[in-house]
């Protein structure tokens, strides 16, 4: 970034010319009115220019990522009024950037076809050649209201009309096409340049409630490049192979149906996978001195309502009908998560200060309403198991636990191959339980516990859990795409509201501070993650056949079978195929099943009790060893980790 003299910046559209910027597309406040230091956020230079700005603004350039939300809200502006050209009936509603790109939703009578994607796109590049500036405009409400009625637009209507009285109402214009909103915009539609493309077609209700109208959004994604755009687009071909939907079917792993919505279907090799994963993280947490308990999946509305889920969580809890005149008063509920239970463990028994941290761990089975059309194979489901776990502590214990639990998480994503970890910090939501005096304490705990552990971390306003502020762990897969997995959650709320104490040094009775955490969050969506990340191709000890033996006759069966025994004793996932194909088809079929070892057996192999191991991946792989070294070999590299 490069400071500006006020001379430099006449208009949004000089640009900086004489500082040598010719990419420059904005600007950012990088101090207060009196020169303060502060968080810079993005300046409209579409706005009334002031001298008095000069010593308050640096240039940011096309390529800088603070750029790349503008450069996608102006994509979706153009992309709207690309639409509104080619299509006079159309009503457009709201066109937020996203993390990805931008989205632009419609309304019309008649459905948009994929066939319209290229006329759209086609139309948007006249649209950034004819470079037209972005011009904000302030109006009254009264003209806003009756400009968009007399344009047949009822949604931008409604938005205004829902805007607080002392709100500005700021118009965007860009050529003959005007739209309602905050900004800011670069200075004309030729900065967007040429790397954008329009992906796709979804629909979406009004403001995301189902009363309401059925819309249309077309999605679409922009970067300052054409090369960035295709490296984009290249990543989201991958991604489509890479889809653990399809992967799922191709490896039969598992299967959805819609008797069972939003619940898995584990075929015998995907529950191997969540099995070896449970396995793992036991092992961890038992060396962690975390105590596995289970805790009922049914409960009475009662400990709901102390908990607070019943008031806060009561739209993503799914209740049991019973029978009328039946003697049980109370519903139940299908628990949503396992802390509740865990308050009621911990209460059982006079705990002393002694005893704490006491972390009590739970492969928790919950259930949460999901809407159908929210639903996305494992990664979004009505039915889960959580890697769930609570630390009750004193407060002086935060700090050392949120330390301990950091570095077991970033071990346990190293093992798994991610080492590209980021964190947040998500405080007070606007709905939640617990004074001011509680989120003060909770949150300064959690940052102090975060700063101990050397974490690094983006704020995430009014992001925390009801009862709690939390630090959030986003991974990033071989893609580059971010996911967030693991959290850790400080609550001084639910363990009072239940009643939970404990002896102190002073021998009177204390609340215990409760930290909720998962490193995996819920399995099935873990394993999405997982098959997405290796595109199935699994680390030898999670594969769910680790080597299969391939005889080159049936002649050969009795040593392959040899062989296939060898393994097992080794404790090795091995499998057989005896069928009376080809070993070429044998090969290839196991392959595509991405089968990390193929151990093919000759006549030679079986004279002297050897194996010619293919390992998947790596061509013109074809080792022949002994049969003993390829099993102590395989036994070896199949070691999970931190066994």
């Amino acid at each position: 970034m490069v400071s500006v003299a006020a001379q430099d910046i006449l208009t949004g559209k000089v640009l900086a010319e004489k500082a040598g910027l010719r990419d420059a597309v904005a600007v950012l406040l990088v101090s207060d009115e009196e020169g303060k230091a502060q968080e810079a956020p993005l300046y409209d230079l579409s706005k009334e220019w002031s001298p008095k700005l000069a010593p308050r603004l640096k240039l940011i350039r096309r390529d800088d990522p603070k750029a790349l939300s503008l450069l996608r809200h102006d994509a979706a502006h153009v992309m709207a009024e690309a639409v509104k050209e080619l299509f006079s009936d159309v009503q457009v509603t709201i066109g937020p950037a996203t993390q990805d790109g931008f989205y632009y939703d419609f309304y019309r009578k008649e459905p948009f076809k994929e066939d319209d994607l290229p006329r759209i796109e086609e139309k948007m590049h006249q649209i950034v050649a004819r470079n037209e500036p972005f011009v904000r405009e302030e109006w009254s409400r009264d003209k806003a209201v009756a400009y968009f009625k007399e344009q047949g637009e009822v949604f931008k209507v409604e938005l205004i009309e829902a805007l607080p009285e002392d709100e500005v109402i700021s118009i965007y214009r860009q050529g003959s096409f005007l739209d309602l909103c905050r900004g800011p915009h670069l200075p004309s539609t030729g900065l967007i340049g040429r790397g954008f493309k329009l992906l796709r077609l979804a629909g979406a209700y009004w403001r995301g409630d189902a009363k309401n109208p059925m819309l249309q959004r077309i999605y679409g994604t922009a970067f300052p490049t054409e090369k960035a755009l295709k490296v984009y687009l290249k990543n989201l071909e991958e991604a489509k192979k890479r889809d653990h939907r399809r992967l799922g079917t191709d490896l039969d792993l598992f299967h959805f149906q819609d008797i069972a919505q939003g619940s898995v279907f584990w075929h015998p090799k995907g529950w191997t996978i969540y099995t070896q994963l449970q396995t793992y993280i036991r092992n961890r947490l038992q060396q962690e001195d975390y105590q596995e308990v289970n805790t009922p999946q049914m409960l009475n509305r009662t400990l709901w309502e102390k908990s607070g889920h019943w008031d806060k969580f009561r739209e993503g809890m799914i209740t049991c009908a019973l029978p009328e005149g039946h003697e049980q008063k109370e519903p139940l509920a299908l628990k949503p998560m396992s802390c509740p239970g865990h308050v009621e463990i911990f209460k059982k028994g006079l705990k002393s200060y002694k005893d704490l941290p006491l972390r009590m761990a739970e492969f928790g089975s919950c259930c949460r309403f999901e809407p159908s059309g929210a639903l996305l194979g494992l990664m979004r489901v009505r039915a889960f198991t959580q890697d769930d776990a609570h630390i009750f502590c004193t407060p002086q214990m935060i700090e050392s636990e949120t330390k301990a639990f950091c570095a077991l998480l970033k071990s346990v994503y190293k093992d798994f191959g991610f080492e590209d970890v980021s964190v947040l910090f998500s405080d007070r939501p606007e709905k939640r339980a617990g004074s001011d005096r509680v989120w003060d304490e909770a949150e300064n705990a959690l940052l102090q516990g975060a700063k101990a552990a050397g974490l690094a971390h983006k704020p995430n306003p009014g992001e925390g859990a009801f009862y709690g502020p939390k630090l959030e762990f986003v991974l990033k897969d071989t893609l580059g795409r971010s996911w967030q997995c693991g959290t850790l959650q400080v609550d001084m709320v639910l363990p009072g509201r239940l009643g939970a104490t404990y002896i102190g040094s002073d021998g009177a009775k204390h609340t215990p501070v409760m930290l909720h955490r998962a490193i995996l969050g819920s399995f099935e969506r873990f394993i999405g993650i997982l098959i997405e990340h290796y595109a199935g191709n699994f680390p030898l000890w999670l594969a769910p056949c680790q080597v299969v033996v391939l005889p080159i006759t049936n002649d050969l069966d009795d040593y392959a079978q040899q062989v296939l025994q060898t393994f097992k004793q080794k404790g090795l996932r091995a499998q057989i195929d005896t069928r009376p194909l080809k070993i070429h088809a044998k090969i290839r079929e196991w392959s595509l099943q991405k089968t990390p070892y193929l151990a093919v057996v000759g006549a030679r192999e079986a004279e002297n009790q050897q194996v010619a191991l293919r390992c998947f991946g790596k061509k013109d792989t074809n080792e022949v060893v002994l049969l003993k070294e390829a099993a102590e070999k395989l036994a070896t590299r199949s070691k999970m980790p931190h066994c």
